[in-house]
């Protein structure tokens, strides 16, 4: 490969309503089919047509950590997707454009190719087309194969078979024509697999919703929000073949309310929504933690406060997730860090919910729900990262006996009747209640029932200990400096410490998935002997760093331990560059080499 080795960037950048991101996804599609690593990163407008749109591909030939900084190969379909982009192409890159669209480009030396997708399309009257025509010129220009572009196609667009063979002919005319006038080899081409590893291709939202249906999921009950519906659209999808059953609510408040009342019938309940969302979910969540009804919510984080940017990425939920509601209202916080996580952390999310009785919060973000990556196919489930956990049902002996729903144990947990059992009616009240669910504002009542909800957050963090997907640690081990993030930020963090380990510059990183409750002695093994720690993350108020110090603190002064703080918020990833600089200038600040 001429001007790379392992892996290519490729942005595409144009008009919002005019097949942008369908030519991103269909290239994206076709290189994972013939046997490429792909990771991808899309940001699109509010509007429901117009603005720009931005699609980010990273191929590999083997596994590719993030979406990448720079672009090596620029796609542009119109002047605004050059202007807006430009300063991001690398020097030795090559761009990719529609001449009818951007006329004489300054590319400041840099290779250049003219693929006249618009014209080509309207000489079989087809305009709607150009995209497909881009398609298939990147298919011959990184040789990907013209029958596996046909086949995802077909497969992609299928459900419009009244236009079915223009698309085709659409694909194949830019294949043709992209041959014809640059028959040599592509500067960014990669070596394709003889006999490519069976993988998934998968975004984030589905392998949410798929790790859902595993764990046992049946009641889905949502609201469609940007960018959470890309989990209920795959729940629909899938939910019916598993005797599931799906509500499309009216808002969220009645969402969370339905998947209370779904649960609290015996069925493992979900629903997913974003951070507005969430903010009306708060007093029904108060509900689920004081009625100790299990239940799990997925956030899939964007940039706020308000309306905000309601189609950009952020992490600025989180202490929204931990700490939202009037009271005390224990409940449990879990951050997947990539796409294959998001499919584990999910059987995780209702192995506690159901378990310890509790609300469970799963926090993604817009970029990795609507990040296509190619994963492996799960390993066994329960027992390699973590364990399957039960809801605890009481026996016969209980129900025959004096049945108290809310008795009080050693770790707060007491079985849950379902409906139908018999001895087994309780009230579950949103009033403080007494062991039998009858209302209750004793003072001393009151007390002991909030000491015994609080019981089962410090349960499960000792539980946490033996979960091997608790927490990830990677580096060296015993380094003076380290990385601790959350969330999506893991992928450009592992890239970065890629170039500390070429550098030889020390240093080491430790993601939590459980954030609440958060993995105490991980962390205390972590953070005992470093110098300081950066925390980055996507939010304005570095949240996660704040919540460090507040938990830490002991610890941090003890060891004089100095936390650097990473935030950035502005609707799009962490560059792997921004994490690299950061870190460079905290070894330099304290120091070291």
């Amino acid at each position: 490969m001429a001007k790379s080795e392992q892996t290519v960037v490729v942005r595409v950048g144009g008009e919002a309503g005019e097949g942008t991101i369908t030519l991103g996804d269909l290239f994206t599609r076709i290189a994972a089919r013939v046997g490429l690593e792909v990771y991808t990163f899309r940001t699109y407008p509010s509007e429901i047509k117009g603005g720009q749109v931005l699609v980010q591909v990273r191929l590999g030939v083997e596994r590719v950590l993030s979406e990448g900084d720079e672009a090596d190969v620029m796609v542009v379909m119109n002047e605004q997707g050059w202007t807006d982009n430009r300063e991001d192409l690398r020097l030795q890159g090559v761009l990719i454009y529609d001449p009818a669209v951007l006329e004489h480009p300054n590319t400041r030396g840099r290779d250049s190719y003219e693929i006249p997708a618009g014209e080509i399309a309207k000489s079989f009257d087809w305009l709607r087309g150009k995209n497909l025509v881009m398609v298939g010129a990147l298919t011959w220009l990184f040789r990907l194969g013209l029958d596996a572009a046909r086949d995802v196609v077909r497969e992609r667009m299928g459900r419009h078979a009244d236009v079915l063979p223009q698309n085709l002919r659409a694909l194949e005319e830019g294949y043709t024509y992209a041959r014809e006038h640059y028959p040599d080899t592509f500067p960014y081409t990669l070596s394709l697999p003889e006999t490519p590893e069976e993988r998934l291709l998968l975004s984030g939202a589905e392998a949410l919703a798929l790790g859902a249906l595993e764990a046992g999921c049946r009641f889905y009950a949502g609201y469609p929000i940007t960018p959470a519906t890309g989990v209920m659209e795959t729940m629909a999808k899938y939910l019916p073949a598993f005797g599931g059953t799906l509500v499309q609510a009216e808002d969220e408040i009645a969402a969370i309310s339905m998947i209370i009342g779904g649960s609290f019938g015996g069925l493992r309940s979900m629903t997913a929504t974003s951070g507005p969302g969430l903010s009306l979910m708060v007093e029904s969540l108060g509900l689920a933690s004081i009625a100790e009804i299990p239940i799990v919510i997925i956030n899939v984080q964007r940039a706020g406060p308000s309306t905000g940017l309601p189609t950009k990425t952020s992490q600025g939920d989180l202490f929204l997730s931990l700490y939202g509601g009037h009271g005390d209202a224990p409940r449990f916080v879990l951050a997947p860090d990539s796409v294959k996580d998001c499919y584990y952390q999910m059987i995780n999310a209702f192995s506690l919910a159901e378990y310890f009785q509790t609300p469970v919060i799963v926090l993604s973000d817009q970029a990795m729900a609507s990040r296509l990556e190619t994963i492996p196919y799960p390993e066994s489930l329960c027992g390699v990262w973590s364990e399957c956990l039960e809801r605890r049902l009481p026996t016969e002996k209980e129900l025959a006996g004096d049945y108290r729903r809310y008795r009080d144990s050693k770790n707060g947990i007491s079985p849950m009747a379902i409906p139908g059992m018999k001895g087994g009616m309780y009230l579950a009240e949103s009033l403080e209640h007494n062991a039998y669910g009858h209302p209750s504002q004793a003072p001393d009542n009151h007390e002991y029932m909030m000491r015994k909800r609080a019981k089962k957050v410090e349960a499960a963090r000792k539980r946490l200990v033996n979960w091997e997907s608790s927490a990830r640690r990677w580096g060296v081990k015993g380094a003076k400096f380290g990385i601790m993030g959350w969330g999506s930020t893991r992928g450009a963090v592992r890239e970065a410490m890629e170039l500390f380990k070429e550098k030889g510059i020390e240093i080491e990183a430790l993601y939590p998935h459980s954030l609440l409750p958060m993995p105490d002695r991980a962390i205390w093994e972590f953070i005992y002997g470093k110098k300081s720690i950066l925390v980055p993350e996507v939010n304005f108020s570095s949240q996660f760093a704040r919540m460090i110090e507040h938990r830490y603190y002991k610890q941090l002064d003890a060891g004089d331990i100095h936390i650097h703080m990473l935030a950035r918020e502005r609707g799009t990833p962490l560059k792997v560059s921004e994490i690299y600089e950061a870190a460079i200038e905290m070894v330099v600040a304290e120091g070291g080499k």
